[in-house]
């Protein structure tokens, strides 16, 4: 099966990663887009919990039809013996052993932090990246992407009006609502998340 990966760590997922998912499955030759939480951050960043982000996860995926799943793959990974932290190559070589042929989704901003990653070119010999215009974002030269631009949304915003609206800030909740799956906003008022 041909699965493109979109990995992150979804803290929360937002409406931006919707459109992404979508507009990549309606426009390359993938039969499946698998929402990819990490389980640990690569660059140490806190995260609410895994569960809490499969689930939410698994919200956004939901209104986006039978095409689109949540991976629990990073978490395999982690209970893995000698797991030190997540890595893309090893989430790519893990579903090619399940007999897939991946795609890496990543936003055009992904390009400009490749050299941070672990064995970046293997990565993309495996799992040939498409690769989204994110407003706010210049591709590196020779770059190419997949020719649409998706909406600066950022997660970090996100956040901070999360815990704005859960402090009473009625402003931050109109806010929100126009960035967060309804359903994802409710299970973090339902979860109390980001306080």
């Amino acid at each position: 099966m041909r699965v493109g990966l979109f990995g992150g760590s979804f803290n929360p997922p937002h409406a931006a990663h919707q459109l992404v998912a979508l507009y990549v499955l309606e426009t390359q030759p993938l039969d499946e887009l698998w929402f990819i939480p990490t389980y640990t951050h690569a660059f140490g960043k806190s995260l609410v919990p895994y569960e809490h982000r499969v689930a939410m996860c698994e919200l956004a995926a939901a209104a986006l039809g039978p095409r689109v799943r949540v991976s629990r793959a990073e978490s395999e990974l982690a209970q893995a013996p000698g797991f030190v932290a997540s890595r893309t190559l090893d989430l790519v070589n893990h579903v090619i052993a399940q007999g897939h042929a991946p795609r890496l989704v990543i936003g055009a901003d992904i390009l400009g932090e490749t050299h941070k990653w672990y064995r970046w070119d293997e990565v993309a010999a495996a799992a040939p990246p498409i690769v989204v215009g994110r407003a706010g974002h210049l591709l590196p030269s020779g770059a190419s992407e997949t020719g649409i631009q998706m909406p600066f949304v950022s997660s970090t915003r996100v956040r901070e009006l999360a815990a704005a609206w859960r402090a009473g800030d009625a402003g931050a909740e109109q806010q929100l609502a126009a960035l967060l799956p309804r359903q994802v906003m409710g299970y973090i008022a339902r979860e109390q998340l980001y306080p």
